[in-house]
């Protein structure tokens, strides 16, 4: 929707994940209220930095514009990138993906198998760091690629798609399991991935703002 001719965004209802296997309804709940801050956030800065140029008090060197500007990247990541995770898993999800996908036969050609690439995925997960992994492609050589993303906005590749996002804050597990326990996390992670939506975006022509599935 639209307010004063500004965009403003809703957050976007996730009830399908109630049931996830390892993954408590409780950390859901949590998690997606801290989601639902990250969409209050960016609505208030998208408005800040419009009623700062419609006063015309911009400047360069002005604190405000910089630190609002900054703060909305990793607020607008932020945001996108939960929707993208939340939407990327539901209860009773598949290990992995088969050869009868697309992104399966996708994985295989890059990683030599499937069971490759999980490793690698699993082992970018268990670096040290608070941050996000993330199944890229890149849409002019359809390589897919594993990378970490830090805060939200560092390490985003810009031409690239991504196609599965975990989220490997503290905050995404840490109701359920200890801080030194994330890879029980990973493993719960990958009993519940919709790899019918991974696949879709694969599919895609461009990567667009995810919807709850």
């Amino acid at each position: 929707m639209k307010k004063d001719g500004r965009a403003t965004y809703s957050a976007k209802s996730f009830d399908h994940l109630r049931g996830l296997t390892g993954i408590s309804d409780a950390q859901v709940t949590e998690h997606l209220d801290l989601y639902a801050g990250y969409v209050k956030q960016v609505n208030g800065l998208v408005q800040e930095l419009s009623e700062m140029r419609a006063d015309r008090k911009e400047a360069g060197k002005d604190f405000s514009l910089a630190e609002g500007t900054r703060r909305l990247a990793f607020e607008y990541d932020g945001m996108v990138l939960h929707e993208l995770y939340f939407s990327n898993l539901k209860p009773g999800g598949e290990a992995r993906p088969t050869d009868r996908q697309a992104l399966g036969r996708a994985l295989a050609e890059t990683f030599g198998s499937v069971e490759q690439w999980q490793e690698n995925f699993q082992t970018i997960a268990g670096m040290r760091g608070i941050g996000w992994v993330i199944l890229f492609e890149d849409p002019v050589t359809e390589r897919l690629t594993n990378h970490w993303v830090s805060l939200h906005q560092d390490g985003i590749l810009a031409r690239c798609k991504p196609l599965l996002v975990m989220d490997v804050w503290e905050h995404a597990f840490m109701r359920d399991y200890k801080a030194s326990e994330r890879t029980k996390y990973v493993d719960a992670f990958f009993k519940n991935v919709d790899w019918s939506v991974v696949d879709q975006r694969l599919g895609e022509s461009t990567p667009a703002r995810a919807s709850a599935a």
